[in-house]
């Protein structure tokens, strides 16, 4: 029992009940709930879970208020700079940074599992080349666990985990790949043992057989950085989805491909996109003080897309670390002043020096930049969330892996305020008004 405890007094019946209060290492301490209905019969009430604390994890911490963002107790900006991406999925499942000998057994394991079956490839024809990528992904991800039925059956066991943990992040980039492709009409390319995972996930997907491509260090610098950044955030509304879907035994693949259906949401992942389409509006860069007083008109439906975060109330710790190469990615294709993207950084400069933004901290985000950079690279608006999907699966397997093992999992089953009718007598269909 912990030594502090919070008290809760019902003034309408006069009881009373004492709650634990749990530390936490870093962040707010929690009051534990959990004896609540079984000694007042009553339950909390909570909409959007946004004072709740669903589970105990060790993986990802959040201050939105001082703009943090840690990895298992490393600072994201750290780890950007200095890290590959199979170093920092390491850590996220795993625990730990890994040594040369668990780095070098965790990347060649990776490109092992990168191939997916061939019928995965006659699998892709039943879809409409027009169909929107993520749609393609949840059914092609959701599609591997009828690839994989042994290690589906045996997810639950601490032998088969590991090979089910690295086939997720291994396949997810292909499918991903091989959805672009298949929307342009292109053939697959095959991934590449001797290319670092986010070089190897450009290549496959802007290479092709009859010219010789080579993956730009600048491009495959940023792309590296953005899977880093947008590998775990906590206990959003994508990552309680698939420890939702996992509590109740589903297969990791199964679950893996719910995450990604939450991801779709325009209010989740595709923040990015709405950048894009934002952009679209505005239209050029004289009509951008016109927008900015109608982002500043609280009866103007308009919203500035890509400035400010729901969690982060200063500055977006993950659009310092992507800011720079997002303008050398700009600098080096020679693509600066292209109408869209040079409209992009009109934008940026003048909400980062107008007061209105910058009293309200409404600084750009992460989703300003990715989206840009997505952009500058190729990538249409549709597959930004995808290319988000590939980053956050590693994040989502470690929650998934540590719920998995944590001995007091229960399967997920929230409760509910009834509102509806109270009891009432059946009338028979002939007496009904």
């Amino acid at each position: 029992m912990s030594d502090k405890t919070a008290t809760l007094t019902n003034d309408q019946t006069g009881q009373s009940i004492k709650l634990n209060i749990l530390e936490a290492t870093d962040g707010p301490d929690v009051i534990d709930i959990r004896p609540l209905y079984k000694e007042t019969g009553m339950f909390t009430h909570d909409p959007g879970f946004t004072s709740t604390s669903s589970c105990d994890s060790k993986i990802t911490y959040i201050d939105g208020e001082k703009g943090i963002l840690r990895y298992r107790g490393y600072d994201i900006g750290e780890l950007a700079e200095n890290c590959t991406f199979m170093e920092v999925a390491y850590l996220l499942i795993y625990g730990e940074l890994p040594n040369k000998q668990q780095k070098e057994w965790f990347e060649s394991d990776i490109a092992k599992h990168s191939l997916v079956h061939e019928q995965i490839h006659h699998f892709f024809r039943g879809f409409r080349r027009d169909a929107h990528p993520m749609a393609v992904m949840c059914g092609a991800v959701g599609g591997l666990s009828a690839f994989h039925n042994a290690e589906c059956e045996g997810s639950m066991c601490d032998i088969v985990r590991p090979q089910v943990t690295h086939m997720l992040i291994a396949k997810v980039a292909t499918l991903a790949a091989m959805t672009f492709k298949y929307n342009k009409g292109e053939p697959f390319v095959y991934p590449r043992a001797d290319l670092r995972y986010s070089e190897n996930f450009v290549n496959m997907c802007f290479s092709n057989p009859t010219a010789d491509y080579k993956v730009s260090p600048t491009v495959a610098r940023a792309m590296r950085k953005l899977f880093i950044l947008h590998a775990d955030h906590e206990q959003n509304a994508s990552t309680s989805t698939v420890r939702l879907s996992g509590s109740s035994g589903a297969n990791p693949f199964a679950c893996i491909a719910a995450g990604i259906a939450s991801l779709w949401g325009p209010s989740h992942g595709g923040a990015n996109q709405e950048v894009l389409e934002m952009l679209a509006e505005i239209g050029s860069v004289d009509r951008i003080p016109e927008f900015l007083e109608r982002a500043k008109d609280k009866d103007d439906p308009f919203k500035l897309m890509g400035f400010g975060h729901r969690v982060y109330r200063n500055y977006d710790p993950r659009a310092s670390v992507i800011r720079e190469d997002c303008h050398k990615i700009l600098d080096e294709l020679g693509i600066r002043e292209e109408p869209r993207l040079k409209l992009a950084m009109a934008l940026e400069k003048i909400a980062l020096e107008d007061p209105y933004f910058v009293e309200r901290k409404l600084f750009p985000n992460v989703d300003f930049y990715s989206g840009i950079i997505l952009s500058a690279l190729g990538f249409p608006p549709s597959m930004f969330t995808v290319l988000f999907a590939v980053a956050r699966t590693v994040g989502w397997i470690a929650q998934w892996k540590e719920m998995i093992e944590d001995p007091a999992m229960k399967i997920g089953r929230p409760r509910q305020r009834y509102i509806g009718e109270p009891e009432r007598k059946f009338v028979p269909l002939d007496k009904r008004k």
